[in-house]
C-alpha cells in the first residue's frame, strides 16, 4: 500500500537530515504544499527554528505574473516563512532522496482574501460574513480557484496533486483564536451555520423557486433551538429545517460545488503532463463543509482519480467511496500521526489495516513536520509491520 506524508516546505528548507529523515519512515511519496491557508506550525526537529507563523493564506512558489496581469482576485506570495520558489527547493530536496512528490493545493480558505475583497465572502443566514471562506458560486471566485489550481497543482517535480477545500467552505475555520464552542454544534447546526446568503446565492436559491428572505428566515428560526440548548447535537437537518427546504437547499449547493469540481480538476488535467494525477480530500456526506469537502462519491469519482478521505478515530467514511470506486481508483485512508493534535501513531498499523479492509488502497499521513520523534518511530514500526 503507497503511503505518502504530509510536509510543508519550510519542513526542508535549510535542514539538510529532513528529506531522509522522511524517506527513512519508510513512505515513497510526500504531498508537499503549494498553495497554503495562513497558520502557525511547529517545527521540533529543524536546525534553524521551531515555530513558522505563515500570516496569511499564499502560494509557496513564485506565481506567473502573466496569468495573473489584470486580474482582481490573485493569489499572494508568501512571505519569509516560504520565500521565492519554496516548494520547488524543498521538492527538489526531496526528489534526491528517492521520495515522489505530490502538491498539496489549498483552495477556497483563504482569510487575507476574504478580508481585502469583502464582496465575495459566505454570508450567513444573520448576514455575518465569513472573510475565511470565499464563496465558490461566485463567478470572479470560481475563476480565481481553477486558475490558482492549474498553477499550484502542476510545479515543476510535482507527479500528482491532491486539492484540499474543493469545495463549499462554511462555519469551521480552525485558524487563529477561534472562541465559537460555547454552544455545542452538531452537523445539522454546523451546516445551517454555513449555508451562504451572498447575492449570487441568494439569486441561486431564487432561480431554484426559493425565496431567499423566507429562507433565512427559516434557517435562524431552525436555530433557536440550538442556541436555547433544547436540541441535542445529533439532531439532524431535516429535523431542523424541514425536508422540503433541506433537499432544495443541498440540491443548489450541490450543483454549484460539482461543477466547480469539475472545471478545477478539467483544468489541473489541461495544464499537466500525461500520467499526472489528481485527488481530492472529500466526504461522502454532501453536506459537509471545510477542508474534506463533501461529494457524491460516484461522481467525484467519475471526474478525479480517487479521493483522501478522513479516517482518524474511524474509517467508515471509506466505505461509500469503495461501494462505488471503478478498477484504478485512488482511495486514499488520511491518518493523523500527530498524538498531541489528536492523532493515533501507536495504532496506525491496525488502523491502516481496517482502512484496507474497507476499501483503502494507499495510506496519507498527517503530518510528518509537525509531528514529534516519538510518533515518528512509531510510524516508522509502523510502516515496518505492514511491509
Amino acid at each position: 500500500m503507497n503511503s505518502s506524508a504530509f510536509l510543508y516546505p519550510w519542513d526542508v528548507i535549510d535542514d539538510p537530515d529532513a528529506a531522509a529523515r522522511v524517506a527513512d519512515l519508510g513512505v515513497r511519496q510526500v504531498t508537499l504544499a503549494a498553495a497554503y491557508h495562513s497558520t502557525r506550525a511547529l517545527t521540533p526537529r529543524h536546525p534553524r527554528h521551531r515555530i513558522v507563523t505563515a500570516a496569511h493564506a499564499a502560494v509557496l512558489y513564485e506565481p506567473d505574473e502573466q496569468r495573473w496581469a489584470g486580474r482582481e482576485l490573485r493569489p499572494y506570495p508568501a512571505g519569509e516563512w516560504a520565500p521565492g520558489d519554496a516548494f520547488g527547493r524543498a521538492a527538489s530536496a526531496l526528489a534526491d532522496a528517492g521520495l515522489d512528490v505530490h502538491s498539496w493545493v489549498v483552495l477556497a480558505h483563504n482569510s487575507r482574501l476574504g478580508a481585502e475583497h469583502p464582496g465575495i465572502r459566505v454570508v450567513n443566514a444573520y448576514g455575518d460574513p465569513y472573510p475565511w471562506a470565499p464563496c465558490i458560486a461566485q463567478p470572479g471566485v470560481r475563476a480565481f480557484l481553477t486558475a490558482l489550481a492549474a498553477e499550484a497543482a502542476v510545479r515543476p517535480g510535482a507527479h500528482g496533486a491532491e486539492l484540499e477545500s474543493c469545495g463549499w467552505y462554511g462555519l469551521a475555520h480552525l485558524h487563529a483564536h477561534d472562541k465559537i464552542a460555547g454552544v455545542a454544534l452538531g452537523d445539522a447546526a454546523q451546516y445551517l451555520m454555513s449555508l451562504c446568503f451572498c447575492a449570487v446565492c441568494r439569486e441561486g436559491y431564487g432561480r431554484q423557486g426559493l425565496e431567499p428572505r423566507r429562507l433565512a428566515a427559516a434557517v435562524r428560526t431552525a436555530l433557536e433551538p440550538v442556541w436555547a440548548g433544547r436540541t441535542a447535537p445529533e439532531t439532524g437537518i431535516e429535523k431542523l429545517l424541514g425536508a422540503e427546504l433541506t433537499a432544495a437547499t443541498l440540491d443548489v449547493r450541490t450543483r454549484v460545488a460539482r461543477t466547480l469540481q469539475e472545471e478545477v480538476v478539467a483544468a489541473v488535467r489541461a495544464a499537466a503532463p500525461p500520467g499526472f494525477q489528481v485527488l481530492l480530500h472529500a466526504d461522502p456526506a454532501a453536506y459537509r463543509c471545510g477542508a474534506d469537502t463533501g461529494v457524491d462519491p460516484a461522481h467525484i469519482l467519475s471526474v478525479a482519480d480517487g479521493v483522501v478521505v478522513p479516517c482518524t478515530g474511524g474509517a467508515h467514511r471509506l466505505k461509500p467511496f469503495a461501494d462505488r470506486a471503478a478498477e484504478g481508483a485512488v482511495l486514499a485512508a488520511n491518518l493523523s500521526v500527530v498524538s498531541g493534535l489528536g492523532g493515533r501513531p501507536g495504532t496506525l498499523a491496525e488502523d491502516a489495516r481496517r482502512a484496507a479492509e474497507l476499501g483503502a488502497n494507499e495510506l496519507r499521513l498527517y503530518h510528518a513536520g509537525l509531528a514529534s520523534d516519538a510518533d515518528l518511530r512509531a510510524v516508522r514500526h509502523a510502516l515496518s509491520r505492514l511491509g
